[in-house]
């Protein structure tokens, strides 16, 4: 994967272009907004990681200029600002998610992974499927080896992010964003009762479990 990271904290850049480089990716790097909106106008990246305060030129303006120029490759905003109304701004300038500072690193690659896995803007899927797991999006039913799967609307949306995921890993957090529209809440159990009742009907009649726990880390569906 080939990323652009616009950042100009000079502590926290070299941390996040080593873990690039580890996990195998690409990148160039550019420390304002001016040189940063240049480069990811005529380089050809799969994602674009921009902190919202720059010098020179904000995030949220160069997102909107790429937008307005065409581009929509997809873009991770970087942030100190994790207010409802300041995320909700940065969605309706053109970022695609929203990552509040201080964050994990393995958050910041899960996060960049699931952007680049998305359909081209212009793709129409109505059927997700995963080995013997098929999900049509337009009936809402989901069945297993054939099986049709009695899920209640919010398994259903679980079960579809975890899909959309490709066998990577999603944490907590992106769960409740994506799925519940929530702020991370530490307190909260909700994904844990909701993955635990889709297990079970996921699962009934199988013996392969195909949600995995990555302790520590999030979830993932086996693909």
């Amino acid at each position: 994967m080939k990323v652009l990271l616009i950042e100009d904290d000079v502590a926290m850049v070299p941390h996040i272009l080593r873990e690039l480089s580890v996990n195998g990716h690409q990148f160039s790097n550019a420390v304002d907004g001016q040189s940063g909106m240049s480069q990811a106008l005529t380089g050809d990246f799969d994602v674009l990681i921009i902190d919202r305060m720059l010098p020179a030129m904000d995030g949220l303006s160069i997102v909107k200029a790429l937008r307005r120029n065409g581009n929509q490759t997809p873009v991770l905003l970087l942030t100190t600002m994790g207010g409802l109304d300041d995320r909700v701004e940065g969605l309706e300038a053109g970022a695609d998610d929203y990552l509040v500072k201080p964050f994990a690193m393995s958050e910041l690659l899960a996060r960049m992974n699931a952007l680049a896995r998305r359909p081209h803007i212009n793709a129409v899927q109505t059927t997700l499927r995963v080995n013997t797991l098929e999900m049509d999006l337009l009936r809402r039913e989901v069945r297993r080896d054939g099986q049709l799967l009695d899920l209640q609307p919010q398994e259903f949306k679980l079960l579809e992010y975890l899909m959309r995921s490709d066998g990577r890993v999603v944490t907590k957090s992106m769960l409740l964003e994506h799925v519940w529209n929530f702020n991370f809440d530490p307190q909260t159990t909700v994904v844990e009762t909701h993955m635990s009742r889709l297990r079970t009907k996921l699962d009934k009649g199988f013996t392969k479990a195909m949600i995995i726990t990555q302790r520590g880390v999030g979830y993932r569906l086996v693909a």
